[in-house]
């Protein structure tokens, strides 16, 4: 068995061979990839339903089909990204060409998280590989099925010089971060995301970080009320509300607040139709029992503030379900608006005005989405244009993850940079400045010592180059 420090230094030595890879061989790898994945799918289901007791349905919409709409993108536009792209030059140096060109950075470490633990290691990877690089990939210990697979993937399809997969808990995690990689992504929460942060500024290492947060929803008097309810109790509760990018609470202007609340017990119902008991043949259940703890304390903390339970709320700490719950009256002091909350609850809080919901947004941490639902453009303008945010949904939630042709990321407090598509092929890429000169630079009469002469040159160039 290779240690970590015998397999990084044959990384180190294979991410040379690397820079010079084609479209086509980088493309071979991705199509290798994506086979012998789909050939694993119904091991990828079983993982996936014993580490998290996801349905077959979310896991192939989530997971499988994630996976493949990266994949398939990267190896579509490859050899495009690929290619060294001439920039013009200025008047004052038109004696010169110039190109950027993309290179890999060399070796890449990815730490996932466990909320969608298969797709959130092999879609990083996608980009590590379509930019030429070398990569370790330590996936969570809070999904060990889903890990291991992970693991017999990587080893179907590359040598452990080019990518390598290990297990284990947070200490496995230390020693790696203590390794000079040249770039580490890292998904999971802002306070490890400030860790794994200090830990690459020792190697000045390239970073992305994707940390999530309070995703607010803005729902403004103009909104299609019934077309939010069921799209906010949808990508809510999907995986047991365990998604970075999952609704947190509402902002929900009092002139519409009680039909949101009837349609969402509406939806819910439909949804989760037959209670707790039914709700396990669909419904994804609790991490483990830490996080089913964390929740149940969040849930009464909140309720114990002066919050109702408008729907929902059941639990069955043996199986770690806990079934999606709407909480009513709140304000912006009860204890569930402190923390992301990272599961099945949605506080709802009322507001008299728009002015009122941007005001709160601006006056907390940028957030990883934001969730805009209104039939006016004025109002999608005015929410634009004055928050701060990763990304912006209008009408909707957590779509935009699917585009491959959006940046993904967050800022700050939410996150540090971005990927899919191109641009996870950018983040994995150094962008070198390449310029070629010629013998007949107009800079040779500008040479020391400096005369009056050429000070007016210096000023003609400065005025008219």
């Amino acid at each position: 068995m290779q240690t970590i420090d015998t397999t990084f230094k044959a990384q180190q030595a294979k991410s040379i061979s690397l820079r010079n890879s084609t479209a086509k061989e980088r493309r071979g790898k991705l199509k290798l990839l994506l086979k012998n994945f789909l050939e694993m799918e119904s091991d990828v289901l079983a993982a996936l339903s014993s580490d998290l007791g996801k349905s077959k349905t979310e896991a192939l919409l989530a997971e499988i089909y994630g996976v493949k709409a990266e994949a398939d993108f990267a190896i579509k536009n490859l050899g495009k990204w690929m290619k060294t792209k001439r920039v013009a030059s200025p008047l004052a140096i038109s004696f010169t060409k110039s190109w950027v060109k993309p290179e890999p950075k060399g070796s890449i470490l990815i730490i996932s998280p466990w909320n969608y633990p298969i797709m959130l290691c092999l879609n990083p990877l996608i980009a590590a590989i379509a930019s030429g690089n070398t990569a370790v990939i330590k996936p969570s210990e809070l999904t060990p099925a889903s890990g291991e697979l992970v693991k017999k993937l990587v080893e179907k399809t590359f040598s452990s010089d080019e990518v390598a997969v290990f297990l284990g808990e947070k200490d496995l995690a230390q020693k790696l971060l203590e390794l000079p990689f040249n770039h580490i992504m890292f998904t999971g929460s802002p306070m490890v995301g400030k860790l794994v942060m200090e830990a690459a500024s020792k190697h000045l290492a390239g970073l992305t970080l994707e940390l999530g947060g309070k995703s607010p929803v803005i729902i403004d008097k103009h909104a299609n009320v019934k077309d939010a309810a069921w799209k906010i109790s949808f990508y809510k509760f999907a995986n047991a509300g365990q998604t970075c990018t999952a609704p947190d609470y509402i902002l929900c202007d009092e002139l519409v607040h009680d039909d949101l609340v009837l349609a969402l017990q509406k939806n819910i119902s439909q949804f989760f139709a037959g209670g707790l008991d039914a709700a396990k043949e669909d419904y994804c259940s609790i991490a483990n029992e830490h996080h089913f703890n964390r929740l149940e304390g969040a849930l009464a903390d909140a309720l114990s503030d002066g919050a109702e339970l408008a729907c929902g709320g059941e639990v069955s700490q043996e199986e770690l379900h806990f079934t999606p719950a709407v909480l009513t009256g709140v304000n912006y002091d009860n204890s569930i608006m402190k923390e992301e909350i990272f599961g099945p609850i949605l506080p709802i809080i009322k507001v008299q005005s728009l002015d009122e919901s941007v005001n709160y947004v601006n006056e907390n941490e940028k957030p990883l989405a934001l969730y805009l639902f209104s039939n006016k453009s004025a109002v999608h303008s005015e929410v634009l244009k004055s928050t701060s945010s990763g990304g912006m949904v209008i009408n909707d939630c957590v779509l935009h993850h699917m585009n491959p042709n959006l940046p993904f990321g967050g800022i700050n407090n939410s996150g540090v940079g971005s990927y899919h598509g191109k641009f996870g092929f950018d983040a994995f890429s150094h962008h070198k400045a390449v310029l070629k000169s010629s013998s007949i630079s107009p800079f040779k009469i500008m040479l020391p010592p400096y005369t009056k002469t050429k000070e007016a040159l210096a000023n003609l160039i400065k005025k008219y180059f």
